[in-house]
């Protein structure tokens, strides 16, 4: 068997040098890792337009967030007064050469990679997003907004299909009637954006206690454990209730076993704040996953031909 390769975790993300992206611990600042940190799109002088730095940024942020047991709360934001313009259309997707069966697109890696952090996500919407600055944030657990932003998935206007695996997460998210409307008209609109927005706000302050204020408190009285595994239940959930039954009856078996269980009740009955410990990398159920997840990398190909 290969070994396990091992990824070196950072002292401090505030450390990293990722393009078109900052992370910041939640106080700024901090000497060591704290349990929420922040993402900023940072691309302030073009309305944070998505590139595929940008791109190759956040999945690398990402996956670190996933493996690293300090973190237990992400907050995805952007600097300037727009969330993200959508992508970068002076760069563009290329000419559509090659073959469509090794194409990736880079919002739907992005996507993936917060759909498969055991760690929520809180977008903050500090201002108006379209196009990908949308799809992208479909995975996250809550998405926080301003509420004179505007919102909306353009890219029939564009002459474009939808991406960032939209067609998957927009209608469990909203219902298959709403994502139609939204995706068939292309149209920008105020909050709350046929609900796909759960909180909308007056105004989005930019000081960082009033929208950390969330995460925070999801990194302080909730299990991390618990709370990866009832997002897997409900995104990866079976066809019928009786299969629900099944499927979370011996999830829920497995989480009463756990010491995160002792310590919620025990926090509960001494009227204290809990000190949840659980890994999910590591305390998850053993049949996680229960779905089969599709092969996403690219078939290798030859490119010389063997004189054997």
């Amino acid at each position: 068997m290969a070994p396990i390769p091992t990824i070196d975790l950072p002292a401090s993300y505030e450390s990293l040098s990722l393009t078109h992206i900052k992370i910041s611990h939640s106080p700024i600042g901090s000497p060591t890792v704290t349990p929420v940190v922040v993402i900023s799109l940072n691309r302030p002088e073009n309305n944070n337009a998505f590139t595929p730095q940008m791109a190759d940024s956040l999945t690398q942020a990402f996956h670190l967030f996933h493996i690293d047991p300090r973190i237990k709360a992400v907050v995805l934001t952007g600097a300037g007064k727009m969330f993200c313009a959508g992508s970068d259309l002076e760069i563009g997707f290329g000419d559509g050469g090659g073959r469509a069966v090794d194409f990736r697109d880079i919002g739907g890696r992005v996507a993936l990679a917060i759909h498969r952090c055991h760690k929520p996500t809180i977008v903050a919407l500090q201002g108006s997003a379209v196009g990908v600055g949308m799809t992208m944030t479909l995975p996250a657990a809550i998405r926080i907004c301003h509420e004179k932003g505007k919102y909306g998935f353009v890219f029939t206007r564009r002459g474009l299909t939808i991406e960032s695996c939209a067609s998957y997460f927009l209608p469990r998210l909203v219902g298959f009637s709403r994502a139609m409307h939204l995706i068939t008209t292309g149209g920008v609109y105020p909050p709350p954006c046929r609900n796909i927005l759960a909180i909308s706000l007056p105004r989005l302050s930019r000081r960082r206690p009033k929208f950390c204020r969330l995460a925070q408190d999801i990194a302080e009285y909730t299990s991390s454990l618990a709370s990866s595994m009832s997002r897997a239940l409900m995104w990866e959930g079976p066809s019928s209730p009786e299969e629900a039954h099944l499927l979370e009856s011996r999830v829920f078996h497995h989480m009463v076993g756990q010491p995160d269980y002792k310590e919620g009740v025990g926090s509960f009955l001494e009227k204290r704040k809990p000190r949840f410990k659980a890994d999910p990398r590591e305390s998850c159920p053993p049949n996680f996953p229960w779905w089969t997840a599709a092969n996403i990398f690219l078939e290798p190909s030859a490119t010389k031909t063997s004189k054997l």
